[in-house]
């Protein structure tokens, strides 16, 4: 399902807002860290009785959020799952969380997907890295073959059709894992090219 370009640019927004609130400024980005930064409960599905379990199952294979009466915010995720799938799986309900959904619609899956994969490897910071290959993405991000061939298919249409200059988020995106970088020369991060010219902004 395809989003209006405005819900993917308040998506995006969003996502960076959230890096700069819990300072995420390095990769590969750990779902589970910024869950618990958050506030949000994580709970696996071997920890579920056998008739949780079952009914966890049912609801999702992956993964799901609820907010309980008191107001506590709760992942449950199945960790028989890859690590790269469980990881890709909070940053998604993480997604439904921030962006406040209600119900489970196709929009809000939709938007809850497109925050994780822009959460996971935001095409500013795969141009920074200097990397054009799903393995490479892969083993740098953190995801899957198939997640880092995804990602890089949108790096490439961010090259091909964003605009030539970076937008204000991610200006503060890309002064965010920098700031980290120069303050760290252990950090993880490392910049090498560049697409646009921040000095010019």
């Amino acid at each position: 399902m395809r989003l209006s370009d405005e819900q993917y640019e308040f998506i995006k927004g969003e996502v960076v807002a959230l890096f700069e609130h819990y300072n995420v400024c390095c990769i590969p980005i750990n779902g589970f860290e910024l869950a618990c930064k958050i506030g949000i409960k994580l709970v696996p599905y071997c920890s579920l009785s056998k008739q949780k379990f079952e009914a966890a199952m049912k609801v999702s294979t992956d993964g799901f959020y609820v907010e309980d009466i008191k107001g506590q915010d709760t992942i449950y995720y199945n960790d028989e799952k890859s690590y790269e799938r469980i990881n890709m799986t909070i940053l998604h309900e993480i997604g439904h969380c921030v962006l406040d959904h209600q119900g489970g619609s196709d929009v809000e899956e939709a938007e809850a997907k497109f925050f994780a994969k822009y959460a996971a490897a935001p095409p500013p910071l795969i141009h920074y890295l200097n990397i054009d290959d799903p393995e490479d993405v892969s083993e740098i991000f953190c995801l899957s073959y198939t997640a880092a061939y995804y990602a890089c298919n949108y790096y490439h249409k961010w090259l091909s059709f964003g605009e030539n200059d970076y937008k204000d988020y991610e200006i503060r995106l890309l002064t965010l894992f920098l700031a980290a970088k120069a303050s760290n020369e252990s950090g993880r991060i490392y910049i090498q090219a560049k697409k646009k010219s921040l000095s010019d902004c």
